[in-house]
């Protein structure tokens, strides 16, 4: 059940608000019967009360009366207070990971096999967009027909979002798709490309023929695999994680080529 307390006051601020509302001007003596808030602590409550614009005060008055300011604007005054705090601690939060990431060190690379996997879509697609996080120089993306990371749902949105702050870092993406996967992008990846991705000097689309499979290499150290759905080719089943420079340098080999003869992608958007 909803309570003023959600929203920042004290019980006594609470009580002391809600018999205002019913006793219309009132002084602090009888506010402090109705509300049951103590007498010693009823000009400590109501001074708060007024600090938050949430009651006024009639000073000319003897002894002096109060009055609640009315529950529309005051519980609109308590979020904006809320929202600001919340924001405060967000802008806190942001500035702790800041100084944590130049603190914390990844360490170098490793040089022996080391794989994880995901399994269920969303999983495979949390771990496919870490491992996008995680790039430092260069990713390679091959796309057979049907993949999930580019499909017409969130999932290729997502994707592509990921790939755009990777761009922001520096990253160099190279993307290689089958021509027919590129007739079934979704809208939002499209208008996504051709306004912000297309023209980055960074990052460069071909599409070649008969690609089979779907994976990531991130910075010649690292291959993300995706295991379609078999009762669902555009879902994605599992997602294979190997660091493995050696494993990841014979996938490097293989894709070098088929780059080659690839053709640029020309995309308009429609």
């Amino acid at each position: 059940m909803a309570s003023l307390r959600d929203l920042g006051l004290s019980e006594y601020e609470a009580r002391a608000y809600r018999a205002l509302l019913d006793a219309g001007p009132t002084t602090a003596k009888e506010l402090s019967r109705a509300s049951e808030v103590p007498m010693g602590r009823i000009y400590d409550v109501l001074s708060s009360l007024e600090t938050h614009n949430l009651a006024r005060s009639q000073s000319a008055s003897r002894p002096k009366k109060y009055v609640a300011v009315e529950p529309e604007t005051a519980l609109n005054r308590l979020l904006d207070d809320k929202l600001e705090e919340l924001e405060e601690q967000a802008n806190q939060y942001e500035e702790i990971v800041e100084e944590l990431t130049e603190e914390l060190d990844a360490g170098e690379p490793v040089e022996e096999g080391f794989w994880t996997a995901a399994v269920g879509p969303e999983e495979s697609t949390d771990l496919l967009v870490e491992r996008l996080d995680a790039a430092d120089d260069q990713i390679v993306m091959v796309a057979g027909d049907s993949s999930a990371q580019f499909d017409i749902g969130d999932v290729g949105e997502l994707v592509s979002q990921h790939l755009e702050s990777a761009l922001d870092r520096g990253v160099e993406i190279s993307l290689l798709m089958t021509p027919s996967l590129v007739e079934t992008l979704p809208p939002s990846v499209g208008q996504r490309y051709t306004e912000t991705l297309s023209d980055h000097p960074k990052f460069a689309v071909r599409t070649a023929e008969e690609l089979q499979g779907t994976f990531n290499l991130i910075d010649d150290v690292e291959v993300c695999i995706e295991v379609a759905n078999p009762l669902n080719p555009g879902e994605a089943f599992a997602m294979i994680d190997m660091k493995d420079p050696e494993f990841a340098a014979g996938v490097r080999e293989t894709f070098a080529p088929r780059w080659e003869a690839a053709e640029p992608l020309s995309f308009d958007g429609s």
